[in-house]
């Protein structure tokens, strides 16, 4: 039988290393943020939606979607961060369950794995068969963003604070992966649950 897999975690908790672990093994991974990027380029429905929401203001000028500007404008405002998820997640779960049903088609035994920051968030957790939660400390996660954006301290934790805490995400997994450790830590945990669940799928 073929297994879908959710793999999510906070800023910083060490996810896309997961996933490129996962992808190595052998997984079928689906990209949420790749998807959502397609979605909103220009012309799409997603993308006049978002326009007609937020104005031609949040536009680069070859008409693509200033993503960094939108997400300012969501940052400040719950009733506009609400209305751009309206429009994004169901579309890209959709995607997701489409991309899903043709590697299954390809391959009844396919262990697929959906990499996305807002598995719970979007309620997409619900169609998965496990959900896989990336786990750090907080400290460990502020100190990993500001290395990796180059970004002051109380900028990372203003992020942090607007986002789902990972001890809330936690809970809603099935499996755990700690990394407050090494690489070669994470890497290990990911083989072994990779083996898991392939013996499953």
């Amino acid at each position: 039988m073929s297994l879908l897999v959710g793999l999510t975690g906070g800023m910083g908790s060490g996810k896309s290393l997961a996933a490129s672990y996962f992808r190595e093994l052998g997984a079928q991974m689906i990209d949420a943020d790749r998807i959502s990027r397609e979605l909103v380029a220009p012309e799409k429905p997603a993308w006049k939606e978002i326009i007609e929401e937020f104005g031609s203001s949040v536009l680069n000028s070859d008409q693509t979607l200033n993503r960094k500007q939108v997400g300012a404008i969501v940052f400040n405002d719950e009733s506009k961060r609400k209305k751009l998820e309206d429009i994004i997640h169901p579309r890209v779960i959709v995607e997701e369950r489409r991309l899903y049903e043709r590697y299954r088609q390809e391959n009844s035994r396919v262990l697929a794995v959906i990499d996305a920051a807002l598995l719970i968030e979007s309620g997409n957790y619900k169609n998965v068969d496990a959900v896989i939660v990336v786990q750090c400390g907080r400290e460990e996660q502020i100190r990993r963003v500001m290395e990796r954006d180059g970004t002051a301290r109380n900028e990372v934790e203003n992020r942090l604070n607007s986002q789902m805490p990972l001890e809330e995400k936690v809970g809603f997994g099935d499996y755990i992966l700690r990394n407050d450790g090494t690489r070669e830590s994470l890497k290990s945990q990911v083989g072994e649950l990779y083996r898991d669940l392939r013996s499953r799928a």
